[in-house]
């Protein structure tokens, strides 16, 4: 029985962060430039049934997927993806899992890991599972990974498209109609997302009507935002992106070096950039102007690196 291999691509979100909480829309975007990838091969030597698995990340080496505990991702995966194919075991078999997306980058790596842990088992049982099975198998995981997770990074993961999430109703995803680039950048800050979001809350408490409208004006931001990505405009993206960071700035969730590296890409020629995900440190992101050389990417990203960021990903939307 052949090898089988599966990979899976990370994810960003582009516009909405803090307000969705307050029941306005977010966007989210998958990031191709970096992937998980699960590979599985038939190890004859071993028992019947028995899995091994090696993940380097997690210090996994040659591990026997039953002996994990039970609420371990990669042990919670297998036996989703198990119980969707009504089997009790798998084939024996060895599995590597990898990735090359940062952990703990607001980058979706553990749904990334999941996704391609999934569809590699599936493949290789000769069973793959439709993408609708996967998502909901990764939503599961990352109830480990998140509690109560929203749904984004499991979604924009599992169908490589862009998504629009609205709190408490299904995701939708949605197509690019042309390509952008975008630089992500990360700061090298730890990001305290729950301290932010605890902040905010606090904040809107104290002033709902001043938090409201600024919630309400990054909302009509993720509209038209979505609106342009359809409608092939991406260039409308850099004046919607600099204004959501504006309106992220006054709720107190940018930091020192989230604003100098969105600085310093516009110095550098980005059509527009903001912080992205919770904030007071983490990642960034710059949109590289449409029409721009492919060296305005490396540019950009060069700016970065020479401001502070610790990481730079380019990655192209499609």
């Amino acid at each position: 029985m052949p090898a089988f291999r599966a990979t899976a691509p990370g994810k960003i979100i582009l516009f909405g962060e803090h307000a969705v909480v307050y029941g306005q829309p977010a966007l989210a975007v998958p990031v191709p430039a970096v992937r998980a990838q699960a590979v599985i091969s038939a190890a004859p030597n071993l028992p019947a049934g028995e899995l091994r698995l090696t993940a380097p990340a997690v210090g996994l080496e040659d591990v026997v997927w039953s002996q994990l505990a039970p609420e371990h991702p990669l042990r919670r995966a297998v036996d989703l993806t198990l119980a969707a194919l009504q089997r009790s075991r798998p084939l024996a078999a060895r599995m590597r899992v990898t990735s090359s997306i940062p952990v703990a980058a607001g980058l979706g790596s553990g749904a990334a890991v999941t996704v391609a842990v999934v569809r590699a088992l599936s493949g290789f049982l000769g069973a793959p599972l439709p993408s609708e099975q996967v998502n909901a198998i990764a939503y599961e995981v990352e109830k480990i990974h998140h509690g109560t997770p929203s749904g984004i990074d499991n979604t924009v993961v599992t169908y490589a498209m862009p998504v629009y999430f609205v709190r408490g109703r299904p995701v939708q995803t949605f197509r690019v109609a042309r390509p952008f680039t975008l630089v992500i950048a990360d700061t090298g800050v730890p990001a305290p997302t729950a301290q932010a979001v605890a902040d905010v809350r606090r904040a809107a408490e104290a002033h709902p009507q001043t938090y409201e409208d600024l919630f309400a004006r990054i909302g009509a931001l993720v509209e038209q935002a979505r609106q342009a990505i359809e409608e092939g405009a991406p260039e409308r993206l850099g004046a919607l992106m600099d204004a959501n960071h504006r309106l992220l700035q006054q709720m107190g969730v940018s930091c020192p070096a989230l604003d100098r590296l969105v600085a310093a890409a516009k110095a550098a020629g980005a059509a527009g950039a903001k912080l992205s995900g919770g904030g007071r440190g983490g990642n960034m992101i710059a949109l590289v102007p449409p029409q721009a050389s492919p060296r305005r990417a490396a540019d950009i990203a060069a700016a970065l690196q020479s401001a502070g960021a610790t990481r730079t990903i380019v990655t192209t939307l499609r």
